[in-house]
């Protein structure tokens, strides 16, 4: 009787193991979108369900995750949503889509957003998000679509982003962009007009103009 009570509350012990670092990523993970949540003006309350006290953040609205209970989107997107976003959504890792569009979010784009190596699309927009675009997305190495146009972003387009070979619509339309566009890897076949109505961005036949692109900030 005791060796079969010692062999249960071994394999008892041996799954509990095997479940603690799942546990650990799920809650990481509900820390970093009730971070998110803190820092947004929720006035259509969408975000009602985003419970910190849970185990996992798979059964809140809006949140999609994979069978090991680790977040793979958010899906926000036209949700009446103002704030700014925050550097702990880094921590997805397994997080494949990032749908943040047709809101108003202010502020910059964390730079943290280049550590979710799984991202297939980055939606940012039409809000009045402002300052850079981080290089650091430039490890995005499995991003698809990266739409940040209709925001208030400036500077340049990082070069960064051209290493990316997964890369097939970016669109920066409609923000105050300058320097020039690159021209190579995957923006061989962007279309001009993903980066038209940014009154200081220059064409690729312009890219030998050095002294306007350090005139660009």
């Amino acid at each position: 009787m005791a060796s079969s009570w010692s062999l249960a509350l071994t394999l008892a012990l041996m799954a509990l193991v095997g479940v603690a670092p799942l546990l650990a990523s799920a809650n990481s993970e509900g820390d970093a979108l009730y971070a998110l949540r803190r820092s947004l003006v929720d006035r259509d309350n969408v975000l009602q369900s985003w419970d910190p006290t849970l185990v996992n953040p798979c059964t809140w609205f809006h949140i999609t995750c994979n069978q090991d209970n680790r977040v793979t989107r958010v899906d926000l997107g036209n949700s009446n949503l103002s704030g700014h976003l925050v550097p702990e959504l880094g921590k997805l890792e397994q997080l494949q889509y990032l749908e943040l569009y047709k809101n108003n979010i202010e502020g910059k784009v964390p730079s943290e957003l280049g550590n979710l190596k799984n991202l297939l699309s980055l939606d940012l927009y039409n809000n009045n998000i402002s300052g850079s675009i981080p290089p650091t997305l430039g490890k995005l190495k499995s991003l698809v679509f990266l739409r940040l146009n209709d925001n208030q972003l400036t500077g340049r387009i990082p070069r960064e982003l051209a290493s990316i070979s997964s890369l097939k619509v970016v669109d920066v339309s409609n923000n105050n962009l300058c320097g020039t566009i690159p021209t190579s890897g995957p923006f061989e076949h962007i279309p001009l007009n993903n980066f038209e109505n940014n009154p200081r961005l220059e064409g690729p036949e312009l890219q030998g103009l050095a002294s306007y692109d350090t005139n660009c900030s």
